[in-house]
């Protein structure tokens, strides 16, 4: 089997006495090895087990070779996998709420980003428990700009153009910009682009670079919509199968890990642009009448969010604006 399940981890605890025996976790996500999402996440991994002397040993399984992405969320609630990293903005049509980091133009640098993510904790840790899933961190992406295969200096250059949509936002950014979105999951992307599947797309920096996009685009617009987030959660039966002590090195380790994210993330960011220049993509702001028109969406789509969420969303973003 892949995993020790929460029940048959609570048999074991039960009919045995002595030292508790090692766990694996297996845990799935949908980047590459080398990303830093990835790389910190065998950072935490690696504490995990050093914390709790080898009884739960956490094997990352990069880039979508366990599940795909969009399979991440489900597999850890059935238990199929004990824990996962997801973008949870791609199941906004599940619950908007899951897009409160995706709101654009709400959070736009790296410290915004953190204050809405505590911010949001408490609601999004309430609706993941309703779904059997416990949250443990989350780490942020570069602040999202505009790629695409041409230069685009005014609205009329956006119509019609084929966008790569990876959530229920990006895909209402395209169609409020006249583009037309089609949903491609990170795995999936580099050959979309090559084959014009799709020839635009909003992200970050990190994702160009990963994927080599100046192989197949031209121009990267700064833009600094928001900063998405990767989460990590866990199976809530899984646990609560574990020990006081192990939970306690989970959770302390899921902390520091978010931090340590944070940090690499913006470290990264401004290296991720000048990468894409030096490989001879366009890179700069967007003209003003671009700008113009993505302040426009960015306040429909601000107030369709609030709509959509109700109390939760204005709890979200009151606490976040006290902050």
């Amino acid at each position: 089997m892949k995993t020790v399940t929460a029940a048959s981890a609570l048999v074991i605890s039960g009919l045995l006495s002595g030292p508790a025996l090692a766990e694996t976790w297996d845990m799935p996500m949908a980047y590459p090895a080398s990303n830093y999402h990835t790389e910190n996440a065998q950072i935490f991994a690696d504490a995990v087990k050093a914390c709790t002397g080898g009884a739960l040993e956490i094997t990352i399984h990069a880039n979508g070779s366990l599940f795909k992405g969009d399979e991440i969320k489900r597999a850890v609630q059935l238990g199929e996998a004990p824990i996962g990293e997801r973008l949870l903005s791609a199941h906004a049509n599940e619950n908007p709420l899951f897009a409160y980091d995706s709101v654009p133009f709400l959070a736009t640098s790296f410290e915004a980003s953190e204050k809405l993510a505590e911010a949001a904790a408490p609601v999004l840790a309430k609706l993941l428990a309703t779904q059997n899933l416990t949250l443990l961190y989350s780490v942020p992406w570069p602040p999202q700009g505009l790629y695409f295969s041409k230069p685009v200096e005014t609205p009329e250059d956006m119509k019609g153009v084929k966008f790569r949509a990876y959530n229920a936002t990006t895909a209402k950014v395209a169609e409020l910009t006249g583009m037309v979105p089609t949903q491609i999951e990170a795995a999936d992307l580099k050959q979309a682009l090559a084959t014009g599947v799709v020839s635009a797309m909003i992200s970050s920096g990190s994702t160009g670079v990963d994927e080599s996009v100046w192989e197949d685009m031209t121009n990267f617009y700064d833009v600094k919509a928001w900063l998405p987030r990767n989460t990590v959660f866990v199976n809530t039966d899984a646990f609560n199968a574990l020990s006081d002590a192990e939970k306690t090195c989970l959770t302390d380790e899921a902390a520091k890990a978010q931090t340590r994210g944070a940090e690499k993330a913006e470290e990264l960011a401004g290296g991720f642009v000048k990468t894409l220049a030096d490989n001879g993509m366009t890179v700069g702001a967007p003209s003003a009448a671009i700008s113009a028109k993505l302040e426009e969406v960015g306040k429909t789509m601000t107030a369709d969010w609030l709509k959509a969420t109700g109390d939760d969303g204005k709890a979200i973003v009151d606490a976040y604006e006290a902050q």
